[in-house]
């Protein structure tokens, strides 16, 4: 008898959030072996009968859906129930129990989301501002920046200030050679934004550039992944965050998702303070 887990997402808009609801919800478990079938755009009950037939064909499914229409929702439910399918709703009672709470009546527009509203441009204002304002870039207009990233080389910070782009934070990132590659504008207006110092283990370091080194297929910078130059510009990096009084992040195995809720927790600080 097969052990694999046939794991069944089903949506009717882009599957994004049951894919993050099943990445948090898999880490709890080890050594379990599964298969993912996604199903985005699930909007009919014959479409929904079709994927239910395929997985009764399986051993180990398992229904996971985000369906807003309560219907739909309804009917996916019974008709797993009689195949005897286990099956598990992300929305439904959720979506319920705010409606009693706010004594309103829920829209069950699929893909609400994802609405062309004021957020959703501000969100792609962030994301332009971002790109164009990477490692360094126009520095002119850092004082635009809801967020400004410091850090040594392979830090993390564009990836960091990429997703807080997509949360709709305009960010800008530096990298710190050493106190002279910071701006002069920020070292005579050091909290003209929300400025944080990403900081991390040099042994760590030596590890992840060796890898970005080998990718590259790089051999002569060798100063790059050495353990001593490296522990002096993370030295550098720490008394520069102290002298300019950044609060700083270690970002030792951490992931960028991680990361990014730290610098947000950081700037609400910031901007309460203002």
């Amino acid at each position: 008898m097969s052990n694999t887990y046939q794991i069944y997402l089903i949506s009717d808009s882009t599957g994004e959030t049951l894919d993050r609801i099943f990445t948090a919800i898999k880490a709890q478990f080890k050594n379990i072996d599964y298969k993912i079938h996604t199903y985005s755009f699930t909007r009919t009950e014959n479409q929904i009968f079709k994927i239910l037939s395929d997985a009764e064909k399986h051993l180990n499914s398992i229904i996971l859906y985000s369906i807003v229409d309560s219907n739909l929702a309804k009917f996916l439910a019974n008709t797993s129930e009689d195949k005897k399918i286990p099956c598990f709703g992300v929305l439904g009672d959720l979506i319920l129990s705010f409606s009693k709470l706010l004594n309103q009546k829920a829209s069950h527009q699929p893909s609400g989301q994802y609405a062309l509203n004021d957020e959703y441009y501000k969100r792609i204002a962030a994301i332009q501002f971002t790109m164009n304002h990477d490692d360094g870039n126009l520095v002119k207009e850092l004082n635009k920046s809801d967020i400004i990233l410091l850090g040594v080389s392979r830090t993390s910070k564009t990836p960091t200030a990429i997703y807080l782009a997509n949360k709709g934070f305009k960010t800008s990132n530096i990298p710190l050679v050493n106190e002279n590659s910071i701006p002069q504008t920020l070292k005579e207006n050091p909290k003209m934004a929300c400025v944080i110092g990403l900081n991390t283990e040099p042994e760590r370091l030596v590890d992840i550039r060796k890898n970005r080194m080998n990718s590259l297929k790089e051999t002569e910078n060798k100063s790059y992944t050495d353990i001593e130059n490296i522990r002096k510009e993370v030295d550098q990096a720490k008394n520069t965050f102290r002298k300019y009084n950044w609060p700083v992040i270690d970002v030792t195995r951490k992931s960028v998702e991680e990361t990014a809720a730290s610098v947000i927790k950081i700037y609400e600080i910031y901007k309460n303070n203002d």
